[in-house]
C-alpha cells in the first residue's frame, strides 16, 4: 500500500467578519502578499545601510526611498500579474469577454506577468527619480524571494496548482475534486506531488541563499546589474524543474496532450511556464556579460 500524506486542514479564509450585511474575508493569499512585501521591505533597508556593498560605497537609494519603491512595486505586481495570467493563460475567455481582466475576485495571478510588471514600475521609478536602474534592480530582485516563498505557501493552503500524480512517499491527497480526479480506481485515493512546497524551496529559500551569499561574500551589488541576472537564472531554472513535476493549467490539457504542452517534440514538450521561464535563464547570463563588460 502507498504511503499518503494527508493534506494539512488548514481554512484558506484567516478571518471573516460581517460589515453592513455582507460577509468579508481575510484570505492566506492576501496575507502572503503583504508579507512578501513588508519582509521585502525590511531586507532592502537593511541592505542599503549597508553601504560597504555597493559601488563606491553609495546605495542606491536611501532607506525612505524604499517605501516609495515598494508602492511601485505592489501596484505593478497586481496590475502586471493580473494581466499576465488573462493573456498568457486565458486569452481565448479573455477575447470572447474583456471585463475577465477586471474580475480580480474570480482568483488567477501570473508570475510573469507580475515580474514584468515590476520591471515597468522599476524602470518608471527609476527615470522620475533619476537612480541608477540596474542598482535598483539588484536591490528589488535580492528581496524578491519572500514574496515568492510566502506565495508559493498560499498556493499549497489553498490547495492549488498541485502537482502531477506521484507514488513518492511524500504525496500528498490534496481535498479537491479535480486533484483527486487523476484516472486512479473506483475508491483509491490520488497522491500528488507537492509543487507549490517545491517552488517554495527552490524560489524561496534557496535562490535567496545563493543571491545573499554572493551579495554579503562576493561582493557581486558592486557590479550592478549581476544580481538581475542571478534572479532571472535561478528564477528560471527552479520553473522549469518544477514544471516536470506540476499539473498542466486544465485549459492546454487534452486526450492526446495529458501533460498540457504547449510547445511539443514528438513525446517531449514545454508547458507554458517552461517556455516563459527558459529564456529567463539566456536573459539573465546575456545580463550578467553585459554587467561585467560595462564594469570594465
Amino acid at each position: 500500500m502507498l504511503a499518503i500524506l494527508p493534506f494539512p486542514n488548514i481554512d484558506p479564509v484567516l478571518v471573516s467578519f460581517e460589515v453592513m450585511g455582507r460577509t468579508l474575508a481575510v484570505h492566506w493569499y492576501a496575507i502572503s502578499y503583504i508579507a512578501g512585501f513588508l519582509c521585502a521591505l525590511s531586507w532592502m533597508r537593511f541592505e542599503v545601510s549597508r553601504v560597504g556593498l555597493w559601488k563606491d560605497n553609495t546605495a542606491p537609494l536611501t532607506k525612505n526611498k524604499i517605501e516609495d519603491v515598494i508602492t511601485w512595486m505592489i501596484i505593478g505586481t497586481i496590475l502586471g500579474g493580473r494581466l499576465g495570467y488573462v493573456l498568457f493563460y486565458q486569452f481565448d475567455a479573455f477575447l470572447s469577454d474583456p471585463l475577465r481582466i477586471i474580475r480580480v475576485w474570480e482568483g488567477g495571478m501570473s508570475f510573469h506577468g507580475g515580474f514584468i510588471g515590476v520591471i515597468t514600475a522599476a524602470l518608471l521609478y527609476c527615470r522620475k527619480t533619476k537612480c541608477n536602474p540596474w542598482s535598483v534592480g539588484d536591490l528589488i530582485a535580492s528581496s524578491s524571494c519572500f514574496g515568492l516563498f510566502f506565495g508559493r505557501i498560499a498556493n499549497f493552503v489553498n490547495a492549488e496548482l498541485w502537482g502531477r500524480p506521484t507514488d513518492a512517499p511524500w504525496g500528498i491527497a490534496f481535498p479537491t475534486e479535480a486533484a483527486q480526479n487523476c484516472g486512479q480506481a473506483l475508491s483509491e485515493i490520488c497522491a500528488r506531488h507537492p509543487s507549490q512546497l517545491y517552488e517554495a524551496a527552490l524560489e524561496g529559500i534557496i535562490l535567496f541563499i545563493v543571491m545573499t551569499y554572493l551579495i554579503f561574500r562576493r561582493d557581486w551589488f558592486k557590479v550592478p546589474g549581476q544580481i538581475i541576472g542571478v534572479f532571472f537564472i535561478g528564477y528560471g531554472l527552479a520553473r522549469v524543474i518544477v514544471e516536470g513535476y506540476r499539473q498542466a493549467d486544465l485549459q492546454f490539457i487534452s486526450i492526446d496532450n495529458p501533460f498540457g504542452y504547449i510547445i511539443r517534440f514528438n513525446e517531449f514538450g514545454l508547458t507554458m511556464g517552461q517556455t516563459l521561464s527558459l529564456p529567463m535563464v539566456f536573459i539573465g547570463m546575456a545580463i550578467i556579460y553585459i554587467a561585467r563588460r560595462r564594469a570594465i
